[in-house]
């Protein structure tokens, strides 16, 4: 199987480490131009520089829509969306008693009104062309619970999940497909290394006994499948939640 994306067009949100970076890597170097996005300027710049010359940056909030429309809107036509922005923006799991309103709201404004306002950026253009692919970035906890015990975490990336099935069926007439990835536990940045480190040599050897292949996933599989579904060879996949997670 042979996969390029020659004279493609990319965005990746969340690249400025682990699996955006990666995923931004991946499609450059098979000849896609690729818009990295994230709040994290130094590590933006550093997948630029490490991307050979085929990602170019831009600082962008995406649970800000005006700022995600204002970064979109001059890069013309975009042919595939990973929208990766995400995580647990620095909490921690606390019962439910202790969750602020805005603990509540931050989290759902990076995973969840993320992925809707930068796919209701880049629609109008796909549409325009009767093409294109949106993949969504989920998590192993928005189908089963979060590691981080962090209830909105949990809610939000079990929102992707459904918000991809929902586009799916809105955007398919026009030949785009809306497909989603829920990663297992992945050491990808400095929040999952710590939480790693939290659990100890024994919450360490349960979690991988947990796992069928008795390994963590690194963010090259989880930029393996973005190929996949970003590819021709899922062109009539759409609306699917794929879990790679080494097995569960």
């Amino acid at each position: 199987m042979k996969i390029g994306f020659e004279g493609r067009r990319v965005i990746v949100t969340g690249a400025a480490h682990g699996f955006g970076r990666a995923i931004a890597l991946a499609f450059g170097a098979l000849g896609a131009k690729v818009h990295a996005f994230d709040v994290l300027a130094d590590g933006l710049a550093e997948t630029v520089a490490q991307s050979g010359g085929t990602c170019t940056s831009a600082v962008v909030d995406v649970g800000n829509r005006d700022a995600v429309q204002a970064a979109v809107a001059p890069l013309g036509p975009v042919d595939i969306l990973v929208n990766n922005a995400g995580g647990v923006c620095g909490q921690t799991g606390r019962p439910i008693e202790e969750i602020s309103a805005a603990d509540w709201q931050t989290i759902f404004d990076v995973n969840l009104s993320g992925a809707f306002f930068m796919t209701q950026a880049v629609a109008p253009g796909m549409k325009a062309r009767k093409q294109g692919r949106v993949i969504n970035i989920s998590s192993g906890a928005g189908k089963t619970i979060s590691l981080t015990g962090i209830q909105a975490y949990a809610a939000a990336k079990a929102g992707q999940i459904s918000l991809t099935r929902q586009l799916a069926h809105e955007l398919g007439p026009w030949g785009i497909t809306v497909n989603c990835i829920a990663p297992g536990f992945v050491l990808s940045n400095p929040t999952t290394e710590r939480q790693y480190a939290a659990m100890g040599k024994d919450g360490q050897d349960r979690l991988l006994q947990n796992i069928a292949l008795r390994r963590l996933g690194t963010p090259a599989d989880i930029a393996n499948a973005v190929l996949f579904f970003a590819s021709d060879y899922a062109a009539w996949i759409t609306g699917e939640a794929l879990s790679v997670d080494g097995g569960k």
